[in-house]
This record gives C-alpha cells, structure tokens and sequence, in this order.
C-alpha cells in the first residue's frame, strides 16, 4: 500500500490594516473606571477593537468568531457591551476582561440594532429579517419575538418608565409596541420614504425621526393615563370628593380600557437639515441634550436641546417678530397661527459641525462636564477622528483632539509582498506604501506613493518598487523612508512586475500593450553624492492586446504573458520569440504562476476557473471550477507543486497541481479578496481584502484529512440552510405578531435529538418494567428485576434523567423537537409537578408546548385527560408555592418593620416609594377642592 500525501494545515493568525470597518457603529465606552470620552468601541471585522484614542493604541480586543460585526452597544452600567453579529447572533462581552459569557441566536440575518433598557436588565434587538426580539439578559433567554415590520430594522428603543417599545424600519413605518400584551397598538404612517433613525428627547415627551429627504420630523407623545390623572377625577355615587383616595384609585384601575393606557403620537413639527440626502445616522448623547445627525457626505450637523425657559425665550422673541411683520404687511390671523405652528422647531439650534476630508459613516456623543462635547466619528476611509466643542459657547468652535490613521490603509491595498527573510510585509494602496513587522504586526514604515497596482521587494529588501495605475516605476529605500526615482515606464497602467531568477532586473506589463524589460543599476545622486539603485530600460515585447499578468519561469528560459483577448502567450526569454499559444479560457486571465522546477503554469481567470497547462507542450492537464466569481490571484507555496488562489468570493483555497485536488478553504475576510502573498519558506500567506483589513495565515504542523474537510463543509451547508429555513406552521393557524424568539440551528437540533433520545430510554425502560411487572404476575412470584441502564443508575430515577436533559436545553431546543415526542413529555410534565420538582421550570416548558402546539393538542382526544390532569396538578402546586411565596414575603415584612421601630430607621427604597404615595394623595385632594370651590 502506498503512501498517502499529506498537507499541512494552515489557519488564521492575525487580522491587522483595519481601524474600523465601515458595517458596524462607533461608540463610546467606559473601561476600568477610566476618563469620560478616552476609549471608544469599534468593529473591525469579526473583533471588536476598543481604542485609547488619546494614545492611538488598542487597549483590548473582543475576539468574534467567524462572522462581521453589525452593531455595537453599550450597557447603561458601561461593564458591558453588546455586540450584533451578520449571522443574527448576539454576544454580550464584559468590559473588564473582554469575555463573553451570554449569548443569543433568534435571527436569521444581520443584526441592525441593538438597545438596552434603563435598568440594563432586557435587550432589543433588530435585523435584516424584519423581526424585533426582546431578550432577558438575567436569564439568558428571549422573551418574545415581534413581527410586523416589512423591511429592515432601523432602531428600537425601550420607554424608560413605561412598559413599551417604538421601532422604525426601512418599510417607512414607526410601529409603538405594549411589551404586557406583546401587540403593536399604534403604527405612525406619516413617512413618505424609510425611516432611517429616531431618537426620545425631552424626557420622552417627544419622538424625532429622521428619513430619506432632507427633514427631521418632530412628534409629542401624550400619555393617556398621565393626562387622565391629571384631570377631573369621576365622581362616584355614595361619595365624595373627599372620601378615600385608595378606592378610587382602585376604581379608576378597573374602568381603565385598555386604549386609555397607552399614548398618542401626533406630529409637532419638522427641522430642515442642511444636507439633501437621506439620514443615515441620528443620535444623542445619554442625556438627549444634542442630536448628532448626518447623511453620505462630510457634514455632521449637531442641534441642541433647550430647556423650557430657553424654549419660551425663543418663542416670545419671534412671536414679537411675527406679529410685527404681520401688522406691517396686513397679514391675516391664519398667516400668523401657520407661522406660530412654524417656530414648534424652537426647541432645537444648529451649531456649527466639524468637516472631516472623508464622507461619514457613524458618529457618537458624549457629554462631559463644564458643558464639553466630545465627538467620535467613523469615516468611510477607515479612519477614526475626535473632536471637542462647548456648547455653552454662543458659537462653538469644534476642535480635533485625535485622529487614529497609522494602523491601516485609507484605500483597498491592492498589492502585497514579502521580503526574502519572510520578516517583512509590504502593503500598497491608492495613496500610501506601508512596511509591516510580520511577528508584532506593527508599521516600521509609511511613506506616500501613487496608485499602487503591483509591487515587489528589491534584492536585499532595502528598496522597493511599485508599479501604478499611471504607468510610473515608483522605487523607494526602506531605511530613509523617502522615494528614491520615479521612472515613466508605460502609457498605461502597470498591472504586473516579475523579478527576474538571477536578481539583475525586473520586467513590468503594462495596459500600453508592452512588455519591458530592465535592469538594476546604481548610479550617483547629484544632491547627496551617494550611489542609489535605479533602474534601466533594456529592451521591450510589443503585443497586440493589453497585458494582464506577466511571469517569469524560474530556470529563466520562458516568460509568460496573460493578455486581454483570455490567451496566455508563451516567448523565450532571451530571444522573445513566440513558443506557446495557451487558450480555453472565456475571460480575461487574471493572474498566473509557474511551479518552482518549471514544469507547470497554473493560470486564473475572470471565468471562475483555474486550468494547470504543461509547460513542455502547452497541454491542459486539468480545468477545475475554483471560485463563485473571478479569480483576482494565484500563486505557488515555494519548492512544492501546492498553490493558492484568491477570488472575488471572498475566499482564498488551496490546491494540489498534481492530484487536481482542493485541500483547504480559508474563510475569514468579508469582501473579495484582491490579492495575496506567500513567504519564500511558504510558513506564512498574507492576504488583502476590500474590507480593508489585511490578514496573516500561519502553517501548522497539523496534517489534513480531506474526508474532514469535506465533511466540515457539509455541515456548513447545513447549517446555513437550517438558517434560512422557517418554522413549520400548523394547519390552519397563522403567523401572529408575537413568536417564540429562538431559532433552528445545528445545537438546537442536537439537543432536541437528545431530548428524544432520552425520551426514547424512558420508554424502553418503562416498557421493561412493564414487561417485568407481568411475568411476575404470570409466575406467581416475585422474579429478579431487569437490569437498569448505567445512565439512569447514576440519576437514580428514568424520569428525572429526562429532567435534567431537558433543562440543559430548554425551549429552544423544544422548538424543533417533534410532535410524536410531545403527548410521551407532557405525562412526564404531570409527574414532575406532582413530585414538586421545578415546578416553575415544568410550566414554562409546558406553557411553551402548548403555544406551539396547540392545534395539534387540542384536536388530540387522547390528550384531553392528560391536559385536564395537568391543569388540575398545576394550579394546585402553583398555588402552593404562591402560598408560600406569600407567607415569606409578609414574614419579611413584619421581620423588617420590627427592626424600623426597633432601630428608628426606614429602609431607603420604602421611603422613598411612600414620599412619592403622598405627593401623588397630596395633589389629588387639591384638585378635588379646587373642583369643588
């Protein structure tokens, strides 16, 4: 038997390049007790990265998984933070450590929006999937999920004091949600276009929403019970006005419908920004006091809250102003009310906005003492800036505290290399070169350059050359940091640079239909007087068509030329004659590479596939379908005949030229990957993407198995289709607004297949004992029992073994569990309250059954004496524990007024609760006489 090649494995090392990624909000956090406004939270890719933005370093780092970060949120305590997930996850990360411990799957796509209560004690959440979810952090479990949107979710946000919830989607509604009843009671229509964002201002007496044209538009929020209170109250026969106000309080909370305890939303006005373009991000500082707003450009407009005095200054002011003008034109009275109706935007004032270069992507305030604004933002070129501005100040003046730019590139880096040591890392985009240290990850150099398009590291990597969209040899010295020559090569732009096998030149392909070849030389600079490198032209290869790639082999006999008509060429090096002619593929060829013996061209194309030629006759060996979209590059692992390709789909994979086998797939980036670099001792790949980020791949020494690969494959495929998969509706029920917040993935699966399998052991062993029970019977004696199963004897009970499988897994995995099991688990349910195990646990799972399940159940006749024993069992033991719930409560009661008279203290929670009572009594019994006089 022959042996079995083996491949090594390669897994991701690092991510690094990127600042913050464009995807996910900026925002402001606390760490470790520090300084107000130092630290602020941004994604960068699957991490999250939490910068000292005064030092410009990242002080710690919340590692994700494998999918882009969506949307951030801090706790209103600021020792956590909630983080959204592309794939609709939700993990909350501590601050302190930056651990996660809770996590939550219910959605089926990206996260948009995140929010916590007051308290910090429940969690919403929206997605992609038009679905709101609202989450119990306590108990790590979702309370409910609310359907009714039919776009996007844009922003949820919990009311402070009142049980209630608003959203806005993309749909162009704003849905206000009753979170006791979970039904949406009012839905607000006045948009003409998505709404993209809202903020509560004035202590949640107004809603401001932001859309697609160019207004803010204004709504007052009027509480029905609040204003029901505050006026006259009802009058009751047998009674006066005077009579006890705890009655009638009584009274007054069994009239209530259910409409007088909810609000009405009606608009108040609107505020004309000053940019045309829709909102795209609309915030405030934790005290609603400023409004950050800004569309796709470069402005951010900041509007400040007023106060009510300054409110009525305002207003008085331009009334006066009105009335003026209105008696010098001989206006009418309408014309004077519709402008009155205009000045409703008094409660709002423009200040001047910071202009960064760069168009805006997310913004977040802060407001600190004295009266200090602190302004983080996220541009689109990934960089993050901070400004400072006082807005007690009559014009305030924003001023740039930080900018945080050296750690990645301002545009996609197009071109990568390695130097000869594999210590270093060059990085090229369309304005900067940069030099990374490969083990700290950390920029030795950053100088400026032009459109970088391919490049390389000079023997002796003190130099490099880059090749640019304008046509120019850009040649640079690594230890001064400066641009030693720039040579005007080519008409067109230089898409390919190859070093030529004895170090002496290079050649350079070009969209100028050439081919050139030069030379390193070193000549005298005429200031410094030193000798520096330049290049020299030798000769050139005229071609008919642009050229797209062009490689060298490396026993320096051959040269290959990929060209715009999808045919490689084939030329002697030496006398540039025409040898092979390599065509098949259907679109341009994108990149190739030729095996380190020369024997092999491997060639990627625009076409999706990667064909592997013979470089003795020009024969395809094999054509293998490599990329969903085009393949952007492709190279060689040194000394081996194993070589990598990078494409548009955001994946790079690895393949063996001999065996035409795929080995591996790295995942990791989130955009198509444009290009990528391989070590000279093929330990390490680094890769370049468009979302910014450049990523470092480390070869292990962990063998392959490609049954392994395949298979770990699969179950991503099933995975993601189970993702995508909605729940089963039962026949003849609908959808309604409120649903169970879990969702269906390959661990809910899992555990409802092993509820089933526990289900599965009770029934054998019962259906023993059973059998056991008869044969007694049968021999009139008493026969030995059969032999219990080793898992049940460690839990002591058949029964109690489920138990304990069934609260490790709890609804989610009841969810997908299939209705056969269900009549088996209800009759355990009634025993399980019987004996007064969990009895709380038992009913939530039982209740969530029956929701689930109810058609079903209801029209099951062997069921019914089931559920009416379970009815009678569980009212009975819910009872009981009320009971007892009641004794201890009134026994801490009387234990707590013992120690008040004993001590002469109050308890400062009761006191304040009873200071609240007889204000509220107080001003009751003065509106009553005040009715009556």
């Amino acid at each position: 038997m022959g042996l079995t090649k083996q491949y090594l494995c390669y897994v991701a090392s690092a991510v690094f390049g990127v600042i913050g990624s464009q995807k996910a909000n900026i925002t402001y956090v606390t760490l470790r007790g520090g300084e107000k406004g130092r630290y602020v939270a941004v994604a960068a890719c699957e991490h999250v990265f939490i910068w000292d933005v005064r030092k410009g370093e990242k002080v710690l780092i919340l590692q994700g998984q494998k999918h882009e970060v969506t949307f951030l949120c801090p706790s209103p305590d600021g020792v956590h933070i909630a983080v959204g997930y592309e794939d609709g996850a939700v993990r909350i990360f501590s601050l302190l450590n930056g651990e996660s411990n809770v996590s939550f799957n219910g959605h089926k796509s990206a996260v948009s929006v995140i929010h916590y209560d007051a308290l910090g004690a429940r969690l919403v959440t929206g997605s992609k999937d038009t679905d709101v979810i609202v989450w119990d952090i306590i108990n790590e479990c979702g309370l409910y999920r609310l359907r009714g949107h039919k776009d996007v979710i844009t922003q949820a946000l919990f009311l402070r004091d009142k049980n209630l919830l608003v959203t806005c989607s993309k749909d162009s509604f704003v849905k206000w949600w009753d979170l006791d009843t979970q039904h949406c009671f009012k839905t607000m229509v006045g948009h003409r276009s998505e709404v993209w964002g809202m903020v509560l201002l004035s202590q949640e007496s107004r809603l401001l929403t932001g859309s697609a044209d160019s207004e803010l538009r204004a709504w007052d929020i009027n509480y029905l019970e609040e204003a029901k209170a505050e006026g006259e109250p009802k009058v009751k026969k047998g009674k006066t006005l005077l009579d006890d106000d705890d009655e009638e309080d009584n009274k007054e909370e069994v009239d209530e419908s259910l409409e007088e305890r909810i609000l009405t939303c009606e608009k108040a006005g609107s505020i004309l920004r000053e940019a045309r373009d829709r909102v795209v991000s609309l915030t405030t500082d934790r005290h609603a006091r400023v409004i950050a707003c800004h569309g796709n450009d470069s402005v951010l407009e900041l509007f400040t809250v007023l106060s009510e005095e300054e409110v009525q200054k305002k207003m008085t002011k331009k009334l006066k102003k009105a009335k003026k003008k209105a008696t010098n034109q001989g206006s009418s009275l309408a014309t004077l009310f519709r402008i009155r109706g205009l000045f409703t935007c008094t409660h709002f004032s423009l200040t001047p906005h910071p202009c960064p270069l760069s168009s805006l992507r997310w913004v977040d305030c802060l407001s600190c003492a004295g009266g200090e604004l602190k302004v983080v933002l996220l541009l689109q070129n990934n960089t993050v800036e901070t400004y400072s501005l006082k807005t007690s100040q009559k014009t305030p003046v924003a001023d740039k505290t930080a900018r945080l730019t050296l750690g990645g590139h301002r545009t996609d880096a197009r071109t990568l290399a390695f130097s000869s040591d594999n210590l270093a890392v060059l990085s090229a985009s369309g304005d900067t070169v940069k030099v990374w240290n490969r083990s700290t990850l950390q920029v030795i150099r950053t100088m400026a350059c032009e459109y970088a398009l391919c490049s390389l590291f000079v023997p002796g990597d003190r130099q490099i050359i880059l090749g640019t969209k304008s046509g120019k040899l850009q040649i640079f010295e690594l230890g001064s940091g400066s641009l030693l020559e720039t040579v005007d090569a080519h008409d067109g732009a230089v898409w390919s640079i190859c070093l030529a096998p004895d170090q002496r030149g290079i050649i350079s392909g070009s969209a100028d239909k050439t081919v050139k070849f030069w030379e390193f030389e070193l000549v005298k600079d005429k200031e410094t007087s030193q000798k520096r490198l330049t290049v020299k032209h030798k000769r050139t290869l005229q071609l008919e068509e642009d050229v797209l790639c062009v490689k060298f082999s490396p026993d320096h006999r051959l040269l290959a030329v990929s060209l715009l008509d999808c045919t490689v060429k084939i030329f002697y090096t030496d006398t540039l004659k025409f040898f092979l002619s390599l065509y098949g593929h259907k679109l341009p060829v994108l990149c190739l590479d030729i095996s380190h013996d020369s024997t092999i061209i491997a060639t990627g194309s625009a076409d999706r596939n990667v064909k592997i030629w013979g470089l003795d006759f020009g024969d395809c060996h094999r054509s293998m379908f490599a990329h969903d979209d085009s393949i952007m590059f492709l190279q060689f692992v040194p000394k081996t005949h194993l070589f990598f390709t990078a494409g548009k789909d955001k994946k790079i994979k690895q393949w063996d030229a001999d065996k035409f086998e795929h080995i591996q797939t790295l995942e990791g980036h989130h955009r198509e990957v444009w290009c990528l670099a391989i070590s000279p001792n093929g330990d390490h790949l680094v890769s370049s993407s468009h979302d910014k980020s450049l990523r470092l791949w480390e070869r292990t020494r962990e063998p392959i198995i490609l049954e392994e690969e395949r298979e770990m494959e699969r179950e991503a495929e099933f995975e993601e289709s189970l993702a995508k998969g909605d729940a089963p509706v039962v026949p003849g029920e609908t959808q309604g607004e409120a649903a169970p917040a879990g969702k269906k993935t390959v661990e809910t699966v899992k555990a409802a297949e092993r509820i089933m399998e526990a289900l599965e052991l009770y029934k054998g062993e019962t259906r023993k004992m059973e059998e056991h029970k008869y044969a007694c019977e049968s021999a009139g004696k008493e026969l030995p029992p059969p032999q219990p199963n080793p898992i049940l004897v460690a839990f002591g009970n058949v029964s109690i073994f489920v138990f304990f499988v069934i609260i490790s897994e709890l609804e989610v995995s009841l969810l997908v569990l299939p209705f056969p099991y269900v009549p088996e688990l209800l009759k355990l349910f009634n025993s399980y309250i019987q004996q007064g195990l969990e009895v709380e646990l038992v009913c939530r799972c039982l209740f969530f059954l029956l929701k689930i399940h109810f058609g079903q159940i209801s029209s099951n006749q062997m069921l019914l004496s089931v559920i009416d024993e379970l009815r009678t069992n569980t009212l009975t033991k819910v009872r009981e524990i009320r009971d007892v719930m009641g004794f201890n409560s009134a026994a801490l009661q009387f234990l707590q007024r013992e120690i008040e008279s004993k001590e002469d203290v109050m308890f400062f929670a009761d006191a304040t609760g009873r200071l609240e009572e007889k204000k509220k009594k107080r001003r009751k019994r003065e509106r009553a006489v005040l009715t009556i006089a």
